[in-house]
């Protein structure tokens, strides 16, 4: 079930069709550019033709980038993987991730919210992958929902240890975990919103899924990513712009364009992304059909400004 954040339809589905951004951004009317980058800079193991030499050309028009990605990993991490994958992160601001957010929150507990969870949690995370630290978080992870305080969802491929190691369990293993929690009504801070990401054209399940199963068992859960107002919020304070003088650009309708609706900034929608399957496209750089984005954006209830087959020049 795709929750409904109450954007409204009137005249929503009247968007603008491009091959590529250069007439956006040569028109200079966006100060910031936010910025996904799964299923629009690359598909998790190499970069999309075109996305490295764009960011060239959208830097040289002075606009400021940020990368916002509901990565469960540090902005460290994929400054790094960026910089991997051939991309250069002097181009950018900064990066800011879901994951980010989400250490800094527990990490200060400075928020009413945050306060009071409690220092018990379990901890599902990543496997082969790579875990995710919890280093100075001065947290105690158990693996029982009797002594746990509060969930925090990093990954969908494991269950944290009090060792520090981790223990590698399917999806359905963890959700039985869940319904555990959920009978002793204890909440849950999920450090990645996504259903699916993108992987070499495949999609992978990701932690959002988990929420969203919590939520469906009358579980309380933090969304510390997109399409949350927080990771927007924290964007526009990085660029010292409001939201008539910045563009979010994704792949996700449910995320990132809804996200943009939220936070009231325009949006561009790279069809090619996670709703290539959905649109109908089988080759990178397929136009999709607009009666296709139109059906799409009523079922998300997210409605784009601009549509892109992919983020090129």
């Amino acid at each position: 079930m795709i929750p409904n954040y109450g954007v409204s339809t009137n005249d929503a589905q009247l968007f603008q069709s491009f091959s590529g951004i250069q007439h956006l951004a040569e028109t200079r009317r966006f100060k910031a550019w936010f910025l996904d980058q799964f299923g629009v800079f690359h598909d998790g193991k190499k970069p999309y033709p075109g996305a490295i030499s764009t960011l060239d050309y959208l830097a040289k028009t002075g606009a400021k980038m940020v990368v916002i990605s509901n990565s469960s990993r540090r902005a460290s991490v994929t400054t790094e993987k960026l910089r991997n994958l051939g991309f250069d992160p002097s181009l950018f601001l900064d990066s800011i991730t879901s994951g980010e957010l989400t250490h800094q929150y527990l990490e200060r507990r400075d928020d009413p919210w945050f306060a009071a969870l409690g220092r018990s949690c379990i901890h599902m995370t990543w496997g082969d992958r790579g875990a995710i630290s919890l280093n100075g978080l001065d947290l105690r992870v158990v693996e029982n929902a009797e002594e746990a305080e509060f969930i925090l969802v990093h990954g969908t491929e494991a269950l944290g240890l009090p060792s520090g190691s981790v223990a590698p369990k399917q999806l359905e293993e963890l959700e039985k975990i869940l319904e555990q929690c959920a009978l002793r009504k204890i909440p849950m801070v999920v450090a990645n919103p996504d259903y699916v990401t993108v992987e070499a054209r495949a999609l992978r399940v990701m932690p959002g899924t988990l929420a969203a199963k919590y939520e469906q068992l009358d579980g309380e859960v933090k969304w510390m990513g997109k399409p949350g107002k927080i990771i927007y919020e924290s964007a526009m304070a990085l660029a010292g712009v409001d939201a008539s003088e910045c563009i979010a650009v994704g792949d996700s309708l449910h995320h990132d364009i809804k996200g943009a609706n939220l936070a009231g900034m325009q949006s561009v929608f790279i069809t090619g992304g996670i709703h290539a399957d959905e649109l109908g496209i089988d080759h990178f750089g397929q136009v999709a059909e607009e009666s296709k984005v139109k059906d799409l954006a009523s079922k998300y209830g997210a409605y784009p400004t601009y549509v892109l087959p992919s983020f090129t020049w």
